[in-house]
């Protein structure tokens, strides 16, 4: 049994684990995440999960899709909570399976509150973020003593839809941003942080599917960097960085192009 669950948790109980399965690779996936798949009952899970890392899941265990694509959603949120409800009352351990960790944009506040409510046993099982293993896998630091004194994580879709951001704090120097979905409007919001002040040579990046076979880094600044992605037909999930620290990228990498960079982490034996 999963370590999330104390050995005063009844067998016959339901029960859920919200468990973070990393950026997607397999290797950045927690033993306790490991042992969580390999005991659960009934697993959901969402659509940017690999398949290697469902592979360690039982056999036995009921497997449901419920993942969101843009604009298109499996199952509307409410419904899903309530699957999860469902399933557990049933007596059955359930791995509700996120990409990243369930914390950090990956509605895990939400579904942990609509299970407590129902008086579901609920843990969590971190993962490591997107921000983190996407950053890592691109060879930039996120936090460098010389370039950024803090970090902002953001997402570039709120729940009704619009890209809203406070563009005067993410504009300000000496940090690095982190923007979540921020692939569709890039060229929204690298001109936004210019009008709010940043300069246009700030450095920015964008990495597409990373930490998998096929990752895709684009480097270059706010001025260009939607010029530079415009003919590479990038997809979700990407990640854009922006910040002096993706300046460090072609020092530690080697890579001072720009150009795409593919499966960085075999090329540049940075995580070999």
């Amino acid at each position: 049994m999963s370590r999330a669950f104390t050995d005063s948790t009844p067998a016959a109980a339901g029960r859920v684990d919200l468990v973070g399965a990393g950026p997607g690779d397999p290797g950045l996936l927690t033993l306790d995440a490991a042992a969580a798949l390999r005991d659960a009952e009934v697993l959901l899970h969402d659509r940017l999960i690999p398949e290697a890392i469902l592979a360690m899941a039982s056999p036995q265990a009921e497997r449901c899709y419920v993942g969101k694509a843009r604009s298109n959603h499996s199952l509307r949120q409410e419904e899903l909570n309530a699957l999860m409800i469902e399933r557990a009352r049933e007596g059955r351990y359930v791995v509700r399976l996120k990409g990243g960790d369930p914390y950090v944009f990956g509605r895990g506040g939400e579904e942990a509150a609509a299970l407590a409510a129902a008086g579901i046993p609920v843990r969590v099982i971190p993962g490591i973020s997107a921000a983190g293993g996407c950053a890592a896998f691109a060879g930039i630091p996120l936090t460098h003593r010389d370039h950024a004194h803090r970090c902002q994580f953001v997402t570039a879709h709120r729940r009704n839809g619009s890209t809203e951001l406070d563009w005067e704090a993410l504009a300000a120097p000496r940090q690095t941003v982190v923007i979540y979905m921020g692939l569709n409007p890039l060229a929204e919001i690298c001109a936004g942080l210019v009008a709010a002040g940043a300069p246009a040579t700030r450095p920015a990046a964008i990495i597409e599917h990373g930490t998998r076979p096929g990752q895709r880094v684009v480097a270059g600044t706010l001025g260009d960097l939607p010029g530079r992605t415009a003919a590479l037909a990038l997809e979700s999930p990407s990640l854009l960085i922006v910040g002096d620290v993706v300046g460090e990228r072609a020092r530690l990498t080697g890579d001072a192009s720009g150009a795409p960079a593919m499966d960085l982490g075999a090329v540049d034996g940075i995580h070999g």
